[in-house]
């Protein structure tokens, strides 16, 4: 101490003659250099003293290092501003769930009806198109309800092969919607590019991410904001595969580069920590990158990043690409499966049991449908060799779909039984399973989706995966 007061002698001082100038006892806390680079927090208390005859002779002071009680505090700051992250994040969850099943249980009947209402009309009627625009907006809002869903719990994602291309043309759509005219985004997206194994939703996340980052970087001069995706082919002689981060192969590169102030070289070694963040209180929370990181990571990808000061900065991302087609690319039937037998559908709204039933009937197949899902087992208890296969909904009064799926089941056990979910926590392919479903549906359903699942039950084959 004796050394730092002495090298630090005008710091002392100019506090001194501070206090000579109000001559009261102050007390504060101050941040100070140390000679060996520590950056140490004082709690100082200093008094003037006072001769016999009141005149003002120097000044006590003692100070306590307090830097570890700051950090401590500190601390138990950030953890309990985590806590109240999980927990608003939970009750997101819980709300997400609600307004996801009620949100498809609407669009099942929008997209439902649309495609009866286009089955209704001439083949060249314009009308037709219009009726194409409602069901692709209608699916477009399907995967906005998933994109909320997995902000806001944490769940294992299915992966299939994707055309990745297709995911990043349509998120970009909705951000340049989302941003201001000052911020010009270039796309340089090479097409037929292959495919990846991964969850289009949760690539959809990580460019959000990533361009949402940029944009905030650039929001008060403006700027430019540069997707590229691009073919590429990893050799030995690569660093990442030299680092045994990658094997060699063929790689999709992603690129997100915007023209802002940068990254300093401090910061940018910590930008993928979680709860790390250079904004101000309110602005982010931090766990952007760290969340695109973890996906990257579990979709067995590398991402990195380059930046100067002044320059901008520019994420790489790699993905390894796939040999494997698209699911049912090569064999996707023009005409839809039809059939014959007698279908039970339930389902507690009245505009979706319509909706259904008169899906099904247009498949070639006999329906009985019913709103009251008790009532619905009364009638195939009373004929049960009457019935080919139940489609029901999973939330339903009184008695749930999975419920009736059981009582079913026990006089029926080899009855083929379609679940239908809007969304449920409780309720997914493994526990649906477990009770003899033979197949889970989650709204909305499209026609064909509904037209090749019952075609593959009745006819006692394996469902595509």
């Amino acid at each position: 101490v004796t050394i730092y007061t002495r090298i630090n002698a005008s710091f002392f001082r100019r506090k001194d003659q501070e206090m000579f100038a109000v001559q009261t006892a102050r007390r504060n806390e101050e941040w100070v250099d140390y000679p060996d680079g520590r950056k140490v927090l004082l709690d100082t208390l200093k008094t003037p003293l006072y001769g016999p005859d009141k005149q003002l002779l120097g000044v006590l002071g003692i100070s306590r290092d307090i830097t570890q009680q700051h950090l401590a505090t500190k601390k138990n700051e950030q953890l309990r501003l985590q806590l109240q992250q999980a927990q608003k994040m939970e009750a997101i969850g819980t709300l997400a769930g609600g307004i996801a099943h009620d949100f498809n249980n609407l669009l099942t009947a929008i997209l439902g009806y649309a495609e009866l209402a286009q089955d209704d009309l001439p083949k060249k009627s314009p009308v037709r198109d219009d009726l194409q625009n409602i069901y692709q907006a209608g699916n477009r809002a399907k995967e906005l309800v998933q994109q909320i869903l997995s902000f806001s719990r944490q769940h294992i994602e299915e992966r299939h092969p994707l055309q990745i291309h297709l995911v990043l043309k349509e998120a970009l759509k909705l951000l340049r919607s989302s941003i201001p005219t000052t911020i010009n985004i270039v796309q340089d997206i090479a097409p037929d590019c292959g495919n990846i194994v991964a969850n289009p939703t949760q690539m959809h996340q990580v460019l959000m991410n990533l361009c949402t980052n940029a944009y905030q970087s650039m929001r008060d001069h403006g700027g430019t904001l540069t997707v590229s995706l691009q073919p590429l082919e990893l050799t030995g002689d690569d660093t990442a595969v030299q680092d045994q981060q990658l094997a060699a192969g063929p790689y999709l590169c992603l690129q997100v580069s915007d023209t802002g102030p940068g990254i300093s070289p401090e910061i940018e070694q910590r930008i993928f920590d979680p709860y790390f963040t250079t904004k101000e209180q309110g602005d982010g929370t931090g766990m952007g990158l760290a969340v695109v990181h973890g996906i990257v990571q579990s979709h067995g990808g590398l991402i990195t990043v380059s930046s100067e000061p002044g320059q901008g900065a520019t994420f790489q991302i790699l993905l390894p690409t796939t040999s494997v087609d698209l699911e049912g690319s090569a064999q996707v039937p023009d005409e839809l499966p039809h059939g014959q037998g007698t279908v039970l559908v339930v389902d507690d709204e009245e505009m979706i049991a319509r909706m259904l039933s008169r899906t099904v009937q247009s498949l070639g197949y006999q329906v009985h449908s019913f709103q009251n899902s008790a009532e619905a087992f009364h009638f195939f208890a009373q004929q049960p060799a009457e019935v080919d296969l139940l489609i029901t909904d999973m939330t339903m009064p009184l008695l749930t779909g999975a419920d009736l799926a059981r009582q079913v089941l026990t006089i029926r056990p080899e009855l083929p039984i379609i679940l239908c979910t809007g969304y449920s926590e409780s309720m997914d392919s493994e526990e649906a399973g477990r009770i003899g479903i033979r197949h889970l549906l989650h709204k909305p359903l499209s026609k064909r989706e509904l037209a090749v699942t019952i075609h593959h039950l009745l006819q006692q084959e394996k469902l595509p995966s």
